[in-house]
């Protein structure tokens, strides 16, 4: 019987920990009604106060940016945003916030890159993210496309792309290419699988993560996010003291 009960253990309760920890966020959808994520002005308060009150002092949030679905231009983004901004103000809720962009790698990208059409936030620094079903063929390519053109690519939610799933290797790889690598915090809570939880777990374990975000699209990712910062992998990445979050 003892033997079952050490089975069935559960992990140590940990305290909750403030997100403040982190700083500023890197990674949402916030701006209304240009993506899939906030539809309209009174769910992006919402979520911005939400933000404030769980720790954020900063946020970049980050509009996708598709060319067969979301064909935003910096010029609608940062509209969206000083939109935005204009009514934070008008319901007193104060935080810093800003705005780049998720790119996809699709085939608009190149073209993006090369007329300097790019949004960006840090030190020159671009969020990209990668088709979910195989990794594109033009990957290092547009890698080395936008490193000569001057920018700093972070890729989005690494530990979501299955393809590599048999290949850990893989984000070693990806670091030594200069490429900094964001997880998802709602991948530690098990949201999207448990496979992906497993993968997002050991890299944490082995260091190869660079910059957390949340990924918010609406109100129950910052809700579940919230109800899982006792998590020990939680723990270990605030305690990285070079995380990319905390610098900006």
């Amino acid at each position: 019987m003892s033997f079952l009960k050490n089975i069935f253990k559960s992990e140590p309760k940990l305290d909750s920990i403030s997100l403040s920890v982190f700083g500023a966020d890197i990674h949402s959808h916030l701006i209304p009604g240009i993506d899939d994520g906030s539809p309209d002005m009174e769910t992006s308060l919402l979520l911005v106060r939400r933000f404030v009150e769980l720790g954020y002092k900063k946020i970049v949030t980050t509009p996708h940016i598709m060319c067969d679905f979301y064909q935003n231009t910096p010029d609608k983004i940062l509209e969206g945003l000083d939109n935005l901004r204009e009514e934070l103000q008008k319901n007193n809720i104060k935080i810093d916030i800003f705005a780049a962009a998720e790119y996809n790698l699709d085939d608009g990208l190149d073209k993006l890159i090369a007329e300097k059409q790019i949004l960006t936030f840090g030190d020159n620094h671009v969020l990209f993210e990668l088709p979910f079903m195989q990794e594109p063929r033009n990957f290092q390519e547009i890698v080395f496309n936008f490193q000569m053109a001057g920018y700093k690519p972070i890729l989005a939610h690494p530990e979501r792309y299955t393809y590599w799933y048999d290949d850990f290797n893989k984000y070693e790889e990806l670091k030594a290419k200069g490429i900094l690598l964001q997880m998802n915090l709602l991948s530690l809570t098990g949201h999207y699988s448990p496979q992906t939880k497993k993968v997002a777990e050991k890299m944490v374990d082995t260091d190869l993560v660079d910059a957390v975000g949340t990924d918010c699209h609406r109100i129950e990712h910052l809700m579940m996010i919230e109800d899982h910062l006792n998590l020990k992998h939680i723990h270990k990445l605030a305690q990285k003291e070079n995380l990319f979050n905390k610098k900006l």
